[in-house]
């Protein structure tokens, strides 16, 4: 079975890997967009740096309201296994993740040592319509709501009421989750940048905020993307900086807005696009003058790329190491199915090896 390919034509992995260091050592621009384990992070991360490139997550808008929110505001956060001992009162503000439905559901079928009932009270905040994550036994969560006003205006009016002030439009359901703050003992509000703007993230935690000067409340934060956190906090650690970070003059310099891969290969200014993903879709890109480098799962070369090598999955292929949302942490994860596929790191460091005198750190 073909793994490696030069535009459309097989060829052996250490040609393929040859020709990507080629196109990389005379790029005057690279980009890097990835969305792969805390291994293939590390190697992508040191490649940027001797290639002088920026990198981003490989859908990275979601991710960066998150870390905009910790990096420009700051949040008042808990940890998952304290969410599941202690909260009584749980908040879901917006749609989340699918990935994270299991976790709400083991919310609702487990009870808190702090519960003075038998179960945890649950309310949803959002415009009516949404997508909430199933409860047990068909239980529902108690809609709060302006109607089909977004996010951030629900919350707000939501903030305003419970601070006393009048608003254009009362949220629904206020009494009961008025009542349900008085006797909680400790709430916490589940969020993620998934489908909430930046603003909607702030008002949050100004509500948070609110509630601790009387009792205490907190937040749980569920990343839109777990592997995409695991690289945000794998870049925190290696450079000093999350995602949207670049060495495009020889040391890291984050800037949310100028390293946005999207956005600089949408403007022509990138000239090389390397692409990780073993699970996220290849994008079509359009006809531009950016040569393509993609390290995907696949079994054909990808429309378009000058270099295509097929990676494993993390986890399914290779044993990995992830980030975990239900321990808020890092964890190793053993392959379902091992394959001979290489990993994401593996291919990088072949391609370090051949654009640079020194291999990359390990």
């Amino acid at each position: 079975m073909a793994v490696a390919w030069i535009g459309n034509r097989e060829a052996l992995i250490e040609r393929a890997a040859a020709h990507a260091a080629s196109l990389l050592s005379s790029s005057r621009c690279p980009v890097f967009s990835f969305d792969t384990d805390i291994d293939g992070t590390r190697a992508a991360i040191a490649l940027a740096e001797r290639a002088g490139a920026a990198y981003d997550h490989a859908d990275g808008a979601a991710l960066a309201r998150e870390t905009a929110l910790f990096t420009d505001k700051g949040a008042m956060t808990v940890a998952p296994g304290e969410t599941r001992r202690r909260a009584d009162v749980v908040v879901i503000v917006g749609e989340i993740p699918r990935i994270h439905h299991g976790l709400v559901g083991e919310l609702d079928g487990t009870v808190p040592d702090l519960s003075t009932g038998n179960q945890r009270a649950f309310f949803v905040v959002g415009p009516n319509g949404m997508s909430v994550p199933p409860l047990n036994g068909g239980r529902k969560a108690t809609q709060l709501s302006c109607g089909q006003a977004s996010l951030a205006a629900t919350l707000a009016a939501l903030r305003a009421q419970y601070k006393g002030q009048r608003t254009s439009q009362p949220v629904s359901n206020f009494n009961d989750f008025a009542k349900a703050l008085a006797a909680a003992h400790f709430p916490v509000f589940l969020f993620s940048g998934h489908a909430a703007e930046g603003l909607a993230l702030e008002m949050l935690q100004g509500l948070i905020a609110d509630l601790n000067r009387k009792s205490r409340a907190s937040g749980l934060h569920l990343p839109a993307n777990e592997n995409g956190w695991g690289s945000t906090l794998a870049s925190a650690w290696m450079t000093g900086f999350p995602l949207r970070t670049g060495f495009a003059r020889g040391f890291p310099e984050f800037d949310p807005w100028r390293c946005d891969v999207a956005r600089m290969i949408a403007a022509g200014e990138a000239d090389l696009h390397l692409r990780i993903s073993a699970t996220t879709a290849q994008p079509k890109e359009k006809k531009r003058r950016i040569a393509l480098i993609a390290l995907t799962k696949t079994q054909e070369p990808v429309a378009g790329a000058a270099v295509t090598i097929a990676i494993g999955e993390a986890g399914v292929d290779h044993d990995a190491v992830v980030y975990s949302s239900r321990t808020g942490s890092l964890r190793s994860i053993d392959a379902q199915a091992a394959s001979q596929l290489p990993s994401a790191a593996t291919i990088i460091r072949l391609i370090a090896t051949h654009a640079f005198a020194e291999a990359l750190p390990c």
